[in-house]
């Protein structure tokens, strides 16, 4: 029985487990079955990694104290956030990925950087 390659459907010569005829077929079915289909999904995404640039920018000595209105004028969203973490205190902080802010008293944040091990 003759497989064929998935994406433009051309008979498959060569190794047994070869799935594509090419790498341009193979890339696109990739491309395709990565994609965003979803409008919601992508501008969530879209808005988190404009909220971590916006940190990313205010943040460069790993701990910076910043104000609400100087978050807020560059267009921060504080409801699109990747995670929280709550210390032994009760204190939360929430982050985009590696970036974090904690809400202070009288509208300020205090930004600070995840020190993040990468395990390979």
């Amino acid at each position: 029985m003759d497989k064929t390659c998935p994406e433009c459907g051309n008979r498959l010569i060569g190794r047994a487990d070869k799935k594509f005829c090419c790498d341009s077929c193979r890339n696109a079915f990739n491309n395709a079955l990565n994609k965003d289909h979803k409008k919601l999904l992508r501008n969530i995404n879209n808005r988190l990694r404009k909220n971590y640039r916006i940190l990313e920018a205010l943040n460069s000595n790993n701990k910076t104290k910043v104000t609400k209105m100087s978050l807020s004028q560059r267009g921060f969203n504080f409801e699109y956030f990747t995670g929280i973490y709550t210390t032994k205190a009760g204190t939360i902080y929430y982050y985009l990925y590696d970036q974090g802010y904690l809400p202070l008293d009288n509208d300020y944040y205090l930004l600070v950087k995840k020190d993040i091990v990468l395990l390979s």
